[in-house]
């Protein structure tokens, strides 16, 4: 198959990173053209303030060298500003006279350094601080000049100064508002920093308002607003970014503030997308990593035609460490009439903690000096949940200096933001690679490697894996001994490769045993029917279509069952068992616990005829599949009425007949609180009140028995419709093969899936692919006739 060419404007973080996820996900599938305007390849801006300050150097905030580009095939054209894009031929023109055709083209043209427009900016001293030259020149000037102005206290500032002063300089910060970072730091903790950085050596100039920027030819000071004037040697302008979007204008591009896209960040334009500083979704322009790295994610899958629920906007947070002092924020963390705050404020120890609340959930927070709750915190907002009294205590007390903090952190819990890496990933790196220092950890799982505010604690989980308190242990948990690879790995290789029957994956994936075993065959024959519906999974049962289904006994004989969906059947469908039973003499007929007939002793010779005689649709009872539901019909001691319950059942039984799972799921469905179904030990139960329904999931009636938990209260028979066929579906793409539904409700969290169900995009999207599903094995049925 042809390659499609996809070319990328704009070398920086957030392309490339879209890019190599690109790459994980189809790695051959396009022949990929970057152009970026700076001459250096991929590096880490946010890191430029270190090399500013001495700390690193540029090649140690390089992120993808040149030999990276070569091994993935990547043309790449550095120091070329592509100028116009000619959507309707589809080519792009360079400032070098290139054309260049593309079939995709992604716009990471990132953001332009603001420039006051003031007289005087021109003059020479005047420096933007954005790139790797505006770097070079700073450290130049400090050679010959001892006085400097930098104009912007947000953190572009701020880190500047920091710099400016380990070069050699006298620093003063100018900014407008009355606060430093007013857009990341309350007033309490901005002045808190404030005084901090004033120990450090930095001068502060507040509320000013620059009007020019006065000397000759060479810079020689700064006259504000009021009249007062500073002396300065350089001034170093860090008053903010705008999204460098006039090209994409100019080519006929929507724009408002920045490149307007939609969910799979799609322009107005097809083929055309864009992803970082330059995008502009649902009214928000993003200029942390975080969400660029999100964006990148979406965006790959969307050009891989990988099916995603899309981009949906981003909890923004600030984790950061400035000239040595820690500082976070999240969310609304100013709050207003309708919130609540919670305070700490240790003025001795420099410590300062603001958590704001409304109705118990957590809208924003601020720590400064001790910010060692922040990922709890995030975690808290993200998932919207309830805070306990226990999670604000442990928030606002001072944290134990000498007390491990990745030690009490779950394995789930992230360490790194930015790239989503938990300390599960980071440990079990360890373990399996040998990996002890910071830079190993940043190239095996790109920990660190974005924004850098995660390194202190990427740091201590080193030193916690290196210390005789440590002992976590995991263990890879493959498929099956056939293999080394997990469930995980397995479906990613089938998906990128596109593997498509069970004999392609044990040979393109290297299974030590070429048959594969009893456990690993019918796994693969389950994921690969998930990837692609339209595979055929070949039971070893006798599975012939929807009307001729056989399950064979330990003594060679056969039995089958009528569909009767939520146990109810009629005179017709009784007359034909009946008569199906005399005629063939078949030695025993019984009633299941799913109020099901079934027709038992029938020999092999027989099923034939049985099936054409019985003329009715049978259940399919073997393999893991969504079981017969059991009713609750109450015949001695309830009275309650039934019908919506009964109705509701077999609306479920008619949606999910022959739907394959990754083990069986029994469902209950009982009309009153008498539970007559048992719904509170099922897979799924559901119980019906005078206002509602109770969804229960997760349960097992087997010998250890297990009660479900409560999913949500239904107020309708719609909505308890679709609570559960999501949930179905939403079970069938992310549970492992065999995992019962109560360990996949464990390993992945019932909030989580509450979050996701209580969606109703997301939840609309899990039942439309499950009528995919299920239309699509129909038709696969169909053709065994």
């Amino acid at each position: 198959m042809e390659k499609q060419k996809l070319v990328l404007i704009g070398n920086g973080m957030a392309g490339i990173n879209c890019i190599e996820e690109i790459l994980k996900n189809q790695p051959n599938a396009f022949e990929i053209i970057v152009f970026g305007s700076e001459r250096h390849y991929n590096y880490n801006r946010i890191l430029l303030s270190t090399v500013l300050q001495g700390a690193t150097k540029v090649e140690d905030i390089t992120i993808n060298d040149r030999s990276w580009y070569k091994e993935n095939n990547i043309q790449l054209y550095t120091g070329e500003t592509v100028l116009k894009v000619d959507t309707q031929k589809k080519v792009i023109i360079t400032d070098q006279d290139r054309n260049v055709s593309y079939d995709k083209l992604i716009f990471a043209t990132g953001s332009l350094p603001f420039v006051l427009p003031i007289p005087g900016a021109d003059k020479k001293g005047v420096i933007n601080f954005r790139t790797i030259e505006d770097c070079q020149k700073i450290i130049e000037i400090s050679q010959n000049h001892k006085k400097a102005v930098v104009i912007g206290g947000g953190l572009l500032g701020l880190e500047a100064a920091r710099g400016l002063l380990n070069l050699g300089m006298e620093v003063d910060v100018v900014h407008i508002a009355e606060h430093l970072m007013e857009r990341q730091l309350d007033p309490t903790a901005s002045k808190m920093l404030q005084l901090e950085l004033e120990k450090q050596g930095m001068k502060f100039l507040l509320e000013k308002a620059t009007d020019e920027i006065i000397g000759g030819t060479q810079v020689e000071g700064l006259r504000f607003k009021d009249g007062t004037v500073v002396e300065a040697d350089a001034v170093i302008m860090a008053v903010g970014v705008r999204p460098n979007v006039q090209m994409a204008k100019d080519s006929g591009i929507e724009t408002n503030r920045a490149i307007l896209v939609d969910d799979f960040l799609q322009t107005s334009v097809p083929d055309v997308y864009a992803v970082g500083e330059c995008v502009e979704h649902r009214g928000m322009v993003y200029g942390l990593v975080k969400p660029l790295y999100e964006q990148g994610k979406v965006l790959a899958k969307h050009i891989c035609e990988i099916e995603s629920s899309g981009y949906s906007g981003s909890t923004l947070s600030t984790q950061l460490k400035i000239s040595g002092v820690d500082v976070f924020s999240v969310g609304n963390f100013l709050g207003d009439e309708t919130t609540k705050t919670i305070t700490h404020y240790d003025e001795l120890a420099g410590i300062y903690k603001k958590i704001v609340l409304k109705d118990e959930k957590v809208l924003g927070s601020v720590l400064f000096g001790d910010t060692k709750s922040g990922n709890r915190l995030l975690d808290i907002i993200s998932k919207q949940k309830v805070i306990t009294d226990e999670e604000k205590t442990l928030i606002l007390q001072p944290s134990d200096p000498n007390a491990s903090q990745v030690a009490s952190m779950e394995q789930t819990d992230l360490i790194c933001n930015c790239n989503g890496v938990t300390k599960g990933t980071i440990i079990e790196s360890c373990q399996m690679q040998g990996l002890t220092t910071v830079e190993e950890v940043k190239k095996c799982t790109k920990a660190s490697s974005a924004c850098g505010g995660c390194k202190p604690l990427v740091t201590d989980l080193l030193a916690y894996i290196q210390s005789e308190d440590f002992d976590e242990v995991i263990e890879k948990e493959t498929l099956c001994s056939c293999t080394t690879l997990t469930d995980e790995e397995i479906v990613a290789e089938m998906q990128i490769r596109n593997l498509r029957s069970v004999q392609e994956v044990m040979t393109e994936l290297d299974w030590q045993k070429e048959s594969g075993c009893s456990t690993c065959k019918p796994a693969l024959q389950y994921y690969l029917g998930m990837i692609y519906p339209e595979y055929e999974v070949k039971q070893e049962s006798l599975f012939i279509n929807e009307r001729m289904n056989a399950t064979i006994q330990s003594d060679g004989t056969y039995s089958i069952t009528p569909q009767m969906y939520g146990g109810l059947t009629n005179a017709n469908e009784l007359r034909k068992v009946a008569d199906v039973v005399e005629r063939y003499q078949l030695p025993q007929v019984a009633i299941t616990s799913e109020q099901r007939v079934t027709l038992m002793g029938i020999q092999k010779r027989d099923l034939e005829s049985i099936w054409r005689d019985l003329d009715l649709p049978l259940s399919n009872t073997y393999g893991n599949t969504v079981q017969n539901i059991k009713t609750c019909i109450g015949e001695t001691v309830c009275t309650c009425e039934k019908h919506q319950a009964l109705k509701l059942a077999m609306d479920l039984e008619k949606t999910t007949d022959y739907l394959t799972t990754p083990y069986r799921v029994k469902m209950g469905v009982s009309a009153c609180m008498h539970n007559g179904a048992g719904s509170t030990t099922k897979d799924i139960g559901v119980i019906q009140f005078d206002r509602g329904w109770e969804i229960y999931v997760g349960g097992s009636s087997g010998r250890n028995v297990r009660p479900a938990k409560l999913l949500c209260v239904a107020e309708s028979e719609q909505e308890v419709f679709e609570m559960i066929i999501g949930f179905i579906q939403y079970y069938r793409e992310t549970a492992k093969y065999s995992e019962r539904s109560w360990e996949w409700i464990d390993r992945v969290n019932l909030l989580h899936i509450r979050e996701v169900l209580f969606d109703s995009e997301l939840r609309q999207q899990l039942i439309h692919r499950l009528k995919l599903d299920t239309d699509q094995y129909k038709k696969v049925l169909a053709n065994h006739v």
